[in-house]
């Protein structure tokens, strides 16, 4: 056997040999790193602001993801402007020879980018990256001045408006990019410069291409080498191609390459196989790494069908899904990736298996997750209500869905391009007749380019519109232009029937059996201090909210035709423009702002989970209860449990409530609560295994026969006009809902309730005060001899405010003539004279008037509102004996 011997030097050589090539293929290649921190910020436009000798030590230090609209969640007309940034990055010398790109990830809505006071360029558009070359505006081994304004102002970019706040800045992260001269094309409408088709995909086979351009930044011709290496899901080599090219200097060179996979492992939600593509440019002479791009992949193939819906893989598939904005309380949509890639875990572990990314597209780690987890996606850009009639819209729409669907045109969970949502709705409200009619075809007109540009860009996934529940999209042809129709869908909240939903469904269906549809948006408002044992439509409480989704959940399931459908939201997100229980937010989400889940989460998860046990008591949002009692029996009340199991045992206090059968995954027992803790025990089996979840929930019983005792320690505070419990965060006291008056015990006699939307000023309990009894008789308490106070509220609600054009209800507004002055009379004296609360405190303005009176042997205190003018009201009524 022969050996080999060498010497120290000799290795010493070797060594230092192969650290200077891998030190030179490290040098080389593409770098990338974040420049989120160090940045200054002046909420204001200045004309200096991007020059070199303009101070900015008095701006504010801020930190990308960035924002200035915490304003947004307590200011409906929040700050729409111009915001400045600027930063210093120092580049040594290792930066010399390179090409240097900056990327912003997202700023809302348009930013203008500076270079050492060197404007590079302009990006139109809040919701896609955008990368420009710096290269020529940068300075070696000194500090480079970035200056980028920003404005969330300008009206010619989509949305112009939107049931959704705006947020201004620079709210995703900032990059710095370095590559050698030859590099994949980075100024590719924010794109990384290579693109992945799938086509002709089965179980036997799957066709693929992989297509870019390179760039060659230099003056004279290179040649270089291109290698395509594929990855299966378990890492392992299964393809690699390569080829020579030879680039011509300062010029760009288009590659494209085909190929096949025996027998893919094929992309699902349930097995979401994901096979890693790496392209590289090499120098072909020296075989030094120039650029290298990785991307993932996966194999599937589906189909859109009018009459039997969606297919994934060659199976009837049904979409079950959500619809996810992207702000959180309180910093707005500046929010992290893991954030980000925190909600796309909750909505998997939901059972959900398809999201509509809306309006607009989102950060890159959403995507990213919904590759990796396993959810098919509709991605949009923020065409909303209206097209206006200005000239750049369009271009500006055109670009937009280029990013768009280049910058995430190899995410195998895509499914759908969007464009448009509800383009009719605002455009029915503002124009009547003849200019009805030039809107409408304004909007036809857009949404048949868009399509072009959809198809050019895109050959093989489908576009979607959402329409808003009329047929006029029908009617003027909008069904004819895009693949999937989606349909957002309300009845039962901003009109009266649950089972209107249905009959659109079906009637639609009926006469346009060939589109492919989808429910596209469905929802409910709740709020966690409203609840109800008789919820209405429009009361935001928990509890109707929960029984909207029980019916729609079902028919979704039932109606094959239907492709699948995405709930209206995920979150309670941000809408300045909303007046409802929560001003400035729209509280549809299946979680609150904060991603605590409601217990309509676990709803969805009961009847779209098969692999794992659902049990849950659905009293998480009201585990402070209240009720009224008479003394020494319990307060009979409902309680669910949401459940994928087939029955289920309920237990109080150790005692079994008996046994229930799940029908729509819920059951539901008519408990018997006892004042103070009632623990809950629910009990079942699944898959053989015994099943169990408790919940504690705490009663508050409130007498309905006051006597000295049980007055000691009570405020009996009553929400006028309502049907509902509401506890106010701030106080924690529980206002009962409105009750008739019978003798012996206390409540109204006469009048009729009143309710509206609109906020409240100067108030944290807006609900409480969106509701009064309206010219009522009196209010009666009877209670025995002592000193009392009574506290009422008043808030004239009834002159109408601007209505919200997302509100689609059918209901009417009253106009006031004359003034609503009346005088309060308890127990037969004038307490307060020719009341006026809109002259005092303004409409939706507050009133609050406390009395002490004196019970002698009358044993009761009577409040009585005698009208002089207009109507006679109140909002709240609260008495507690002193």
């Amino acid at each position: 056997m022969k050996k080999t011997y060498t010497t120290p030097l000799f290795r010493l050589l070797i060594v230092s040999i192969h650290l200077f090539l891998l030190s030179l293929a490290a040098n080389a290649q593409r770098d990338i790193k974040t420049i989120n921190d160090g940045w200054r910020f002046l909420k204001k436009d200045i004309t200096e602001a991007a020059q070199l000798s303009t101070d900015d030590k008095l701006w504010e230090r801020v930190t990308i993801p960035h924002t200035w609209n915490s304003d947004a969640y307590t200011d409906k007309k929040y700050y729409r402007g111009v915001g400045w940034y600027r930063k210093n990055i120092y580049l040594g010398e290792d930066y010399k020879d390179k090409q240097l790109f900056i990327r912003f990830d997202a700023a809302n809505t348009v930013a203008s980018v500076y270079v050492n006071g060197n404007f590079i360029g302009e990006h139109k558009g809040g919701y896609t990256s955008f990368t420009f070359d710096i290269t020529p505006y940068c300075f070696i081994g000194k500090e480079n001045q970035i200056s980028v304004k920003v404005d969330n102002s300008l009206t010619d970019v989509p949305p112009v408006s939107g049931d959704f706040t705006f947020f201004g800045g620079i709210y995703r992260d900032a990059w710095l990019i370095t590559t050698p001269k030859q590099h994949f094309d980075l100024s590719d409408f924010g794109s990384n410069g290579v693109f992945i088709d799938t086509k002709d995909v089965s179980a036997i086979a799957a066709f693929y291409t992989v297509r870019g351009a390179i760039r060659n930044d230099e003056s004279q011709v290179k040649k270089i080498q291109v290698i395509h290496t594929i990855k299966d899901p378990q890492g392992n080599v299964v393809k690699t191609d390569k080829s020579t090219v030879s680039l011509q200097p300062n010029a760009k060179n288009e590659f494209s390459y085909e190929g096949k996979i025996e027998k893919p492992q094929l992309w699902s939600p349930e097995n979401p196989n994901l096979y890693a593509i790496e392209t590289v440019i090499l120098d072909a002479k020296s075989k030094e790494t120039l650029d290298k791009v990785s991307n993932n992949t996966g194999f599937r193939w589906y189909k859109f069908d009018g009459k039997e819906g969606f297919f994934l893989n060659g199976k009837p598939y049904k979409l079950n899904g959500i619809c996810r904005h992207q702000d959180q309380k309180p910093i707005g949509n500046a929010l992290t990736d893991e954030m980000h890639r925190r909600d796309i875990q909750m909505i998997k572990e939901m059972g959900i298996n398809f999201i509509r990314i809306s309006h607009y597209p989102q950060d890159d780690a959403i995507l990213e997750q919904c590759d990796k987890l396993g959810l098919l996606a509709w991605e949009e850009i923020p065409i909303i209500d209206i097209v206006p009639e200005d000239a750049n819209y369009t271009e500006n729409c055109e670009n937009m869905l280029r990013e768009m669907i280049r910058q995430h045109y190899n995410h195998p969970s895509i499914i759908m391009w969007g464009y448009m949502n509800e383009i009719l709705l605002v455009t029915q409200r503002k124009f009547q007749g003849e200019a009805l009619k030039v809107a409408t075809d304004r909007a036809l007109i857009l949404a048949n380019r868009l399509e072009k540009v959809l198809k050019s860009e895109d050959r093989y996934r489908p576009s979607v519109m959402a329409f808003h529940g009329s047929d006029s999209y029908n009617k003027a042809g909008f069904n004819s232009i895009v693949d999937v129709v989606g349909w957002n869908l309300y009845q039962g909240w901003y009109s009266d029937d649950f089972t209107g939903f249905e009959r659109f469904l079906r009637e639609q269906q009926k006469q346009h059996p060939d589109n492919p549809k989808i429910v596209s948006e469905y929802g409910a408002g709740s709020d966690k201090r409203i609840h109800s044992l008789t919820p209405k439509r429009f009361d935001f409480s928990m509890e109707y909210q929960q029984e909207y989704i029980e019916h729609y959940l079902s028919v979704i399931e039932k109606e094959a035709y239907v492709s699948g459908a995405t709930y209206w939201n995920f979150i309670d997100f941000g809408s300045a423009l909303r007046d409802e229980s929560m001003p400035r937010i729209n509280n549809k989400g299946l979680v609150y702002s904060d991603r605590t889940p409601k217990d309509v989460y676990f709803l969805f998860k009961a009847f779209y989970r098969k692999d794992i046990p659902v049990l849950h008591i659905a009293s998480q949002d009201w585990q402070k209860r209240t009720g009224v009692s008479k003394a020494g029996e319990s307060c009979i009340q409902p309680l669910k449990v949401y459940s994928n199991l087939s029955e289920i045992e309920l237990f109080q206090n150790g005692k079994s409530l008996g046994m229930k059968k799940c029908g729509n995954h819920t059951a539901s027992w008519e408990v018997p609560f006892i004042a103070g803790e009632n623990f809950f025990t629910a009990k079942g089996v699944f898959d053989g295994k015994p099943i169990e979840t408790a919940l504690s929930v705490s009663f508050n019983s409130i007498p309905e026969i006051l006597d000295n005792e049980n007055l000691e320690s009570l405020e009996l505070a009553i929400n006028a006009g309502s049907t509902s419990f509401y506890t106010s965060s701030e106080s924690g006291l529980t206002w009962l809902p409105d009750r008739e008056y019978t003798t012996g015990s206390w409540g109204y006699i006469g009048g009729k309730p009143y309710q509206t939307q609109g906020e409240i000023i100067g108030s944290a309990d807006n609900p409480l005060y969106q509701s009064l009894r309206e010219s009522p008789d009196r209010y009666r308490f009877d209670v025995p001899e002592g000193r009392y106070e009574v506290e009422l509220s008043f808030s004239d609600i009834f002159t109408p405010k601007e209505k919200v054009v997302y509100d689609l209800s059918e209901g009417t507004q009253i106009t006031i003539e004359n003034e609503n002055i009346f005088d309060i009379v308890i127990n037969g004296k004038v307490v307060e004279s020719k009341m006026n609360p809109s002259k005092n405190s303004g409409f939706y303005g507050l009133e609050k008037k406390r009395f002490i009176i004196e019970v002698g042997d009358q044993n009761c205190i009577e409040i009585k509102f005698i009208s002089f003018s207009g109507k006679s009201f109140v909002n709240t009524l609260k008495v507690r004996k002193l």
